[in-house]
């Protein structure tokens, strides 16, 4: 696949640039653009870093980094049972425990949430640093959804992270799948509030918390280009209403044989409807 020319391969962590030293030093480069690639595309075009993955695998398929970005790859493709292969292999490769979240969170894709909470109780979880842990009790909650379980799910997600007034980077995504499970259960004053709560700390947009609340408040959104483009329509058709006008006035009227043919008694209709000046309000539904 095509590597872009503003892409030197540089750009990789630290740590993964240590790992790739392992191999040959031009083969080093090209996995390193690939897995550029991937970390770049994987958000917008999940398919190309895919393609990306895919070469940097079939390049260096021995190397922890290169199996965990294929991990990735594919888990955003929802390639459930391919991303935990991958993800089993990296952890094989390092010890570590990092991938533990995601890798129950593809348990939960495969449609086995009870093996995903199974996970979510094991030893492992006590090894992973603050955020691991949030993201163990987000798939957790969703496993409990999946499973009908909202109220275990509402349970699953109380902790004291949830009740931190700091922000950090897990705060509006918890926040979210709090009001969710709660809106879920039709406590829906409450799911209003934690929505709230959501858009208060996310600060880069990354769930769409803004939305589902202004859902709740009833409050509907016009898309602004769908109205300039009736309005240019009608811009349009006003156009070619007067230049018919104006056509009609150039037309050479034959009175001698037409004129008799016309109800003298015929009666002119005055339209009597007056336009009206109305306020445009936002529309709110009970």
């Amino acid at each position: 696949m095509p590597i872009p020319e503003d892409v030197t391969g540089e750009e990789i962590d630290k740590d993964v640039k240590q790992e790739l030293q392992s191999l040959p030093k031009t083969l080093a480069e090209d996995v390193a653009k690939n897995l550029v690639m991937v970390a770049r595309l994987i958000d917008e075009d999940p398919e190309g870093a895919y393609g990306y993955s895919k070469v940097a695998l079939r390049l260096a398929s021995r190397v922890a980094a290169v199996r965990e970005a294929g991990g990735f790859a594919a888990y955003a493709n929802q390639k459930y049972s391919e991303a935990l292969a991958e993800f089993r292999a990296a952890r094989r490769m390092t010890g570590g425990v990092e991938l533990w979240p995601v890798m129950a969170d593809c348990e939960r894709g495969l449609g086995r949430p009870e093996k995903a909470l199974d996970m979510a109780g094991a030893a492992e979880v006590h090894k992973l640093d603050k955020a691991g842990q949030v993201e163990m009790r987000l798939v957790a909650a969703g496993a409990r959804r999946d499973m009908d379980q909202i109220d275990a799910a509402i349970v699953t997600l109380q902790s004291p992270e949830l009740a931190s007034h700091s922000v950090q980077p897990w705060t509006a995504r918890l926040r979210y799948a709090y009001a969710d499970a709660l809106l879920a259960a039709d406590r829906t004053s409450e799911a209003r509030e934690w929505f709230a709560k959501a858009v208060e700390a996310d600060r880069d947009g990354s769930t769409d918390a803004s939305d589902r609340l202004a859902e709740l408040d009833g409050v509907e959104f016009v898309d602004a280009l769908v109205e300039d483009d009736e309005d240019s329509a009608d811009t349009v058709n006003h156009v070619n209403t007067v230049d018919d006008v104006d056509d009609l006035d150039d037309v050479d009227v034959d009175d001698s044989d037409d004129v008799d043919d016309v109800d003298a008694g015929s009666e002119v209709v005055e339209d009597k409807d007056k336009d009206k000046d109305k306020s445009k309000d936002v529309d709110y539904k009970d």
